[in-house]
C-alpha cells in the first residue's frame, strides 16, 4: 500500500465513515474498495458491484447475473465463437453484447472470477450432497 492524501467534503467523509461503521471496516479500507470498484466500472461499462451473502462483493452485469455465472455458463457450452456468446445470452435472456461485457471484465480479472466460479461449484456440490443424503433418509 502507498499512502495517498485526499481531501473529502465533510458530507462525503461523514457518509464514508457511516458506511465503514455499518460494514465493520475502516474508512480507509472502504474508500479503497469504492475507488477500485469505481475504476473497474469506468473501464468496463455495464459492470456493477453488489454484496452477495454467499460470495462477498461480486461483479455483475447491470440489472443482470453475476459475471462469474455468465462465464461459468459460457465455458460449459459446446458451441464456439459467436455461437457460444449467443447461446449464453439466450440462457440468461440477455443481449449478446452483455455477455461480451462479462467477457471483457473476465479477461481483465480472470483470477478473481475463476475463484468465484470454483467456490460456487464447490458450494453446489456440497448442497447436492446434503440433498442426496436427506433424500436417502426419506426413502
Amino acid at each position: 500500500m502507498h499512502p495517498t492524501s485526499i481531501r473529502l467534503p465533510q458530507p462525503v467523509k461523514d457518509r464514508l465513515e457511516q458506511l465503514a461503521i455499518r460494514r465493520s471496516d475502516t474508512p480507509s479500507a472502504v474508500a479503497v474498495r469504492l475507488i477500485d470498484e469505481g475504476l473497474r466500472m469506468t473501464d468496463h461499462p455495464g459492470i456493477v458491484f453488489h454484496d452477495s451473502r454467499a460470495h462477498g462483493r461480486v461483479a455483475a452485469l447491470v440489472g443482470g447475473p453475476d459475471v462469474a455465472e455468465v462465464i461459468d455458463v459460457l465455458t460449459g457450452l459446446d458451441a464456439t465463437g459467436d455461437a457460444r456468446v449467443t447461446e449464453t445470452a439466450e440462457w440468461f435472456g440477455i443481449h449478446p453484447s452483455r455477455v461480451r461485457v462479462a467477457l471483457g471484465y473476465y479477461t481483465a480479472f480472470q483470477d478473481e472470477i475463476d475463484r468465484q466460479i470454483d467456490l460456487r461449484r464447490r458450494e453446489a456440490a456440497e448442497l447436492r450432497g446434503r440433498y442426496d443424503a436427506e433424500q436417502a433418509l426419506l426413502e
